[in-house]
């Protein structure tokens, strides 16, 4: 028997307190069933429609994680599947920002992120049947649980700006004693690998309630911690549950109490109907701000699941992307900080072209915690000039206790190009707005000392050329003069010196990034193309690409210049050859790669068996699940489905090498493609429409006046108007790629000669049957 507290709340779970409060509208149950909002037309917007659409949907309960519906708002998570016993639901919650505090310990343990608990609906009788739908556009979960006394309607969100879990339930008769409780999880990181054999947990919470509100109080041996506290109110059948998770660190945890029971008050005074309006309007604009269209609608679903996965996970300002999100595993929880050598950046790829600036946790991470880059440089080189960046770190880039290590050395325990890399990811957020404050607050000031790094450990061979020493191949092996290292050093000295440009400023040490530039050695080569390293030729399946990054995505070789061709192609042909250990995200990279060759069936091909659900590591089980999320020998990720979408938005458009290529990669089973607002680098913002396999036309608005080569791939001679019609000035300098000068804010709307056609988007015709995600069946 669980022992309880004074107060009659079990020690491991506590029951919710009803008030009896007046509820209506979404609070009554109602939510379930409003009907959807219509324009002043009375129909449904094209955005809503298509996002509707990809509405995951259940008809069988799920397990757990892997196929269960998932909410957040980039802090506040939740997840839903089967609960304990054949009577209950249960409702997983966990939040973005709480972690451990521990330094003493590596990032997995001393920073790991550690486990809430979880609500739970115990109802009367057994549950015999779901009847649920995820609506990504309203970004609620709702439907209907049966059971063999009754039934129970709720609507289900996590909301957007209160960060409050609600959930509102309506039981029919012979369900009228379902109720809630929560029961909380030890706070201990849920890794085994590599444990600290002086790890301990932290203490047991303290449960209790107030002024009607049940809570526990979950301290931190390093200080501070966090409250979860909730409240039940009801009128009649209705019922409005509301939560939230307060986290402070290192404040005292009464007042983190005292908060967490605030928030619940001042949530369910307002009324529920302008809670859910408040949320919805939120989302609804989210959506508006792009659309994009495909045949193959269960595909088309699955880009629209990933946008929405995105902003549940991450928001400009808040925690950068774990590999959980904000979501915890309660089973296959090994990683429990955040990965910066692939995991972060490849996730958060798509933010950029899917033009949702407002999710760029990357370059605000960096912006407000630049701070403690110091503490992953090895102390001999703690200059106040040098930067590194260790994996795994918390959310604020503390590795605790491990750093890079020295190159050429014992000591080296990690890559030392991941900070470059991340940083690569701001350079793609200012290349897509072309926002100069990104450069001079954030990339720049990093990167000098990010190179600066580097620039310790190069020597001069016996060739007269700049060589690095031993250094790490991200899950490969390590290797001198690395290709995953040069290419991130060639990329870096190279951007500096464009941020000189940009900045209209110089620096001391421009001369020696651009003597780094001419004399650092060429990548290592054999008859596969660009190996691992000197003399570490690829000789097995490699999951990781991490000696490919000069092709993507840092384009330093380009299909457009046909010298480049050869070792391009060797290169990708040699390392898709074997992909018995690869992972999801190696299927979403080789899909970009053969875009950018200009190989779409192929590009095709690697997604689709990814997002068939095919087993991608049979010694892992590696696959994506059915609710979009990826498994991993057992561990939950999301970078590999979110690297996916942008797999997709590579076949719609690329614009590296300052030209804005347009439907680039299409493959002939999509005859028909159409979207809308995607954003390119040069802040352009590019619709185009694709009919019967023809480019049909293409319009580019410019946010920022700067200069547009558009390969808009429409076949024979063209018109260039503005959008009044007026014919704009254009410069063809090759077959289907033009130049027009577009000032700020200006649009070019190209077609073919002597056409007129409509502009708008829409969604495209399915080619074949798509079943939903989710458990539909």
């Amino acid at each position: 028997m669980t022992p309880t507290t004074g107060n009659g709340i079990s020690r491991r779970g506590a029951i919710g307190t009803a008030a009896a409060v007046a509820a209506a509208g979404w609070s009554a149950g109602s939510g379930a069933v409003l009907a959807a909002p219509r324009d002043s037309a009375g129909a449904r917007s094209l955005h809503e429609r298509v996002v509707r659409a990809a509405a995951l949907r259940w008809r069988r309960m799920p397990g757990d994680w892997k196929d269960g519906p998932f909410l957040g708002n980039g802090l506040l998570g939740a997840q839903v599947y089967r609960g304990a016993t054949p009577n209950s639901v249960k409702v997983m919650v966990s939040h973005g920002q709480v972690q451990d505090q521990r330094p003493q310990w590596r990032a997995p343990y001393g920073f790991s992120r550690l486990p809430i608990g979880h609500f739970d609906l115990t109802l009367a009788g057994e549950v015999t049947g779901v009847d649920w739908t995820l609506d990504l556009w309203d970004a609620e979960l709702r439907g209907t649980i049966t059971t063999t006394r009754g039934s129970v309607r709720f609507s289900m969100l996590v909301h957007n700006t209160r960060t409050a879990l609600l959930i509102s339930t309506r039981p029919s008769a012979g369900e009228e004693a379902a109720a809630w409780s929560f029961t909380w999880l030890p706070a201990t990181s849920p890794r085994t690998k590599d444990k600290p054999a002086d790890y301990t947990g932290n203490p047991d919470p303290r449960t209790g309630s107030a002024r009607g509100t049940g809570y526990v109080e979950q301290p931190l041996i390093a200080g501070g911690g966090w409250t979860t506290a909730w409240r039940e109110r009801r009128s009649g059948t209705a019922r409005l549950l509301a939560a939230h998770i307060v986290y402070r660190f290192p404040d005292d945890l009464s007042g983190t109490t005292e908060s967490a029971l605030s928030e619940v008050s001042r949530t369910l005074a307002v009324d529920p109907d302008r809670l859910v309006r408040e949320h919805r309007d939120w989302w609804h604009r989210f959506y508006r701000r792009s659309l994009l269209s495909l045949p193959d609608k269960r595909i088309q679903d699955f880009y629209w699941i990933q946008l929405y996965k995105a902003a549940c996970a991450t928001r400009a300002g808040g925690p950068s992307m774990s590999e959980w999100g904000p979501w915890y595993p309660e089973t296959g929880g090994s990683w429990t900080a955040v990965w910066w050598n692939l995991n972060v950046q490849i996730a958060t790829w798509l933010i950029q072209g899917s033009n949702h600036p407002e999710l760029d946790s990357v370059t605000s991470t960096f912006k407000d915690f630049e701070k403690h880059l110091p503490v992953s440089v090895p102390p001999e080189y703690r200059d106040g000039h040098t930067y590194a960046l260790a994996h795994p770190s918390d959310w604020t880039l503390r590795p605790g206790a491990k750093t890079v290590g020295i190159p050429g050395t014992s000591t080296k325990t990690d890559n030392n190009g991941n900070l470059i890399w991340a940083l690569h990811n701001i350079w793609l957020s200012h290349r897509h707005t072309m926002d100069i404050g990104i450069v001079r607050d954030v990339l720049y000031p990093i990167l000098v000392n990010a190179v600066n790094f580097y620039d310790h450990f190069l020597y001069e061979g016996g060739d007269g050329r700049l060589h690095l020493p031993l250094t790490r191949s991200p899950e490969w092996a390590d290797a001198t003069d690395c290709t995953y290292d040069l290419s991130l050093l060639r990329w870096g000295c190279a951007t500096l010196l464009d941020c000189l440009t940009v900045l209209r400023t110089d620096h001391p040490r421009a001369g020696r990034w651009r003597e780094i530039l001419t004399r650092l050695v060429d990548y290592p080569r054999d008859t596969t193309g660009v190996i691992i390293g000197a003399g570490k030729p690829l000789t097995e399946s490699h999951r990781h690409f991490s000696h490919m990054l000069w092709l993507y995505p840092l384009h330093e070789l380009t299909w457009d210049r046909p010298a480049d061709r050869d070792i391009m192609r060797t290169t990708f042909d040699h390392w898709v050859k074997d992909r018995g250990l690869w992972a999801g995200y190696s299927y979403a990279v080789a899909s970009v790669m053969a875009s950018l060759m200009e190989r779409p069936e192929e590009a095709l091909d690697f997604l689709t068996f990814f997002t068939d659900g095919n087993v991608v590591h049979q010694n892992w089980g590696a696959r994506l699940t059915p609710n979009t999320m990826y498994v991993e020998d057992g561990n939950l990720g999301t970078e590999s489905p979110l690297a996916a979408a942008q797999s997709v938005l590579e076949m719609a458009v690329q614009s590296h090498g300052g030209v804005v290529r347009v439907l680039p990669s299409v493959s002939s089973r999509w005859p028909d493609l159409s979207f809308q607002s995607l954003r390119t680098q040069g802040a352009f913002l590019v619709d185009a429409d694709r009919s019967g396999g023809r480019t049909r036309w293409v319009r580019v608005h410019s946010e920022a006046g700067a200069p547009l080569v558009l390969d808009h791939g429409i076949k024979g001679a063209v018109d260039v108007r503005d959008e009044r019609g007026r014919r704009l000035r254009h410069r063809e300098t090759a077959p289907g790629r033009i130049e027009i000068a577009l000032g700020r804010e200006e649009t070019a709307v190209v077609s073919p000669r002597g056409t007129r056609p409509d502009l708008g988007p829409r969604d495209v015709p399915a080619v074949g049957e798509a079943r939903p995600w989710g458990l539909p069946d």
